[in-house]
């Protein structure tokens, strides 16, 4: 598979050029002595823009070509590489959608970054709450109707938001909902991040693109082999202003882009390539169903699924539940203590995140898991979870705009005075970034409750430091 940009730094690194540039490290010639064993073979990608690696934010040359052949891949009019994350790619799209004191749809459990986006934007939004799903434990997809009924009542709205999947992979068709949209000329907007493979197709969701989104952002690196902070942002609209977009991304992301993160997403976009083309599919996905059928078999667990008719699964998430009464941070521990990592741990249940590929990530550490739940009896019943982490109207405005906010004074409150005000602050649980409370929004005793008890199961949860004391920001 063609790779220009990667071809690019390792034709130069070839060469053993010397440095008289920035980075400091110079091709890892200067290095910290205890990191270079593991960090030697990286640095030496790790270049700037000089001659004929190309310029990020002018590209002409290696880094344009292999968004070229992303767009081409992904089918979009342009592609544009993230080195900043999907919060980058996030932060654009909906400031060059929206100004200030306009109004946009959006669903509620969205991650933090879109909330953040619409307040730069001084945007006015209303949030559509989605359905909740017993078989996952979570906030899912916001219905049909629901957008429908948004449509009508705010006519005037500039964009609909969405997320899909959700943090554990579960999707719904978003083609009636594009259509409906664009028939009012509202562009939709996606946050995809954890979708970046469902072009694969079947048996994976429909991917926002294929539905007709008109932007769709991938965190690149969640499931696919790319490195941390690289993303991709799909453009295929004719609703949002491109250049304002494009504008949004030069101002939001880094003059100093990283190039290892830059050619990981030429590779990933590579390897996808590849799977299509070799037809690795079906090995992959008899590997992944192997390691989910490795999970089910463990002592006590048992893998959870969407139970809404309208949801699909990624099989490259993989929550497990206890049925012996073992909290999700219980089971957490000993999948760590045994060696393997997952991705989020929650009162009722624990997730993983399979590789897109044919190894199966078990090791001889297996037996030891094995055992070491085993040995767990726990309370012979299912833990609760706690309470879905998005209730309220399924349309709900914000009572004021976020630019309105701006001239508010803010003081803090303790948590039994806080409830009926309009919180100065957002309380996000950390993972999966999706706020409890947003900024903006009125405080109601379920909030507090429900950050008490996020606390006292020693979830970290992200706001000012005075929430430990049970203390919160409000507006006066």
């Amino acid at each position: 598979m063609n790779t220009p940009l990667f071809h690019a730094l390792k034709k130069h690194a070839l060469k053993h050029p010397v440095s008289f540039h920035v980075p400091g490290h110079k091709y890892g010639n200067t290095f910290n002595r205890e990191g270079y064993s593991f960090y030697k073979e990286l640095l030496k990608l790790d270049a700037t823009e000089i001659t004929g690696l190309d310029d990020l934010h002018d590209p002409g040359g290696p880094i344009l070509e292999a968004m070229e052949l992303a767009a081409d891949f992904y089918g979009v009019r342009k592609t544009y590489f993230l080195v900043n994350g999907t919060t980058a790619g996030n932060l654009a799209m909906i400031l060059a959608a929206v100004k200030e004191n306009e109004v946009v749809l959006v669903q509620r459990n969205s991650h933090k970054s879109i909330l953040h986006a619409l307040e730069l934007a001084g945007a006015w939004p209303v949030f559509l709450s989605p359905d909740y799903d017993d078989g996952l434990q979570a906030a899912a997809s916001v219905t049909e109707s629901v957008i429908a009924e948004a449509l009508e009542l705010y006519p005037e709205a500039k964009a609909l938001v969405l997320t899909s999947p959700n943090y554990y992979g579960a999707a719904a068709d978003l083609s009636g909902i594009v259509k409906m949209a664009h028939a009012k000329n509202i562009p939709v907007l996606v946050d995809e991040a954890h979708g970046a493979h469902f072009t694969l197709g079947a048996p994976f969701p429909t991917s926002a693109l294929e539905a007709g989104a008109d932007i769709a952002v991938h965190s690149a690196h969640k499931t696919l082999p790319a490195m941390t902070m690289g993303s991709y942002l799909h453009f295929n609209s004719r609703l949002v202003d491109e250049e304002r977009m494009a504008y949004y991304l030069n101002v939001l992301q880094s003059s100093s882009p990283s190039y290892p993160i830059m050619a990981s997403l030429d590779l990933a976009r590579a390897y996808l390539q590849e799977i299509k083309e070799a037809g690795r599919l079906p090995g992959i996905l008899a590997a992944v169903h192997q390691t989910r059928e490795d999970l089910a078999r463990l002592p006590g667990l048992s893998l959870m699924k969407p139970a809404l008719p309208n949801l699909k699964a990624d099989p490259l998430k993989a929550a497990v539940k206890s049925v012996r009464g073992l909290s999700g941070f219980r089971v957490q521990e000993i999948f760590e203590d045994s060696g393997f990592y997952g991705e989020l741990a929650e009162q009722g249940h624990f997730l993983l995140v399979l590789p897109l590929d044919e190894w199966n990530p078990f090791d001889e550490r297996y037996g030891i898991l094995w055992e070491n739940l085993s040995q767990e009896k726990g309370s012979g019943k299912e833990a609760d979870p706690l309470a879905p982490s998005v209730s309220g109207d399924a349309i709900s405005p914000l009572p004021v705009s976020y630019a309105g906010l701006k001239k508010r004074k803010v003081k803090v409150l303790p948590f039994h005075m806080a409830a009926g005000r309009l919180s100065a602050e957002a309380v996000v649980p950390y993972p999966p970034g999706i706020p409890l409370l947003a900024r903006g929004e009125v405080v109601n005793p379920d909030h507090l409750r429900q950050a008490e008890r996020l606390m006292e199961h020693g979830t970290q949860l992200q706001g000012g430091r005075h929430l430990a004391e049970k203390r919160l920001a409000v507006y006066e």
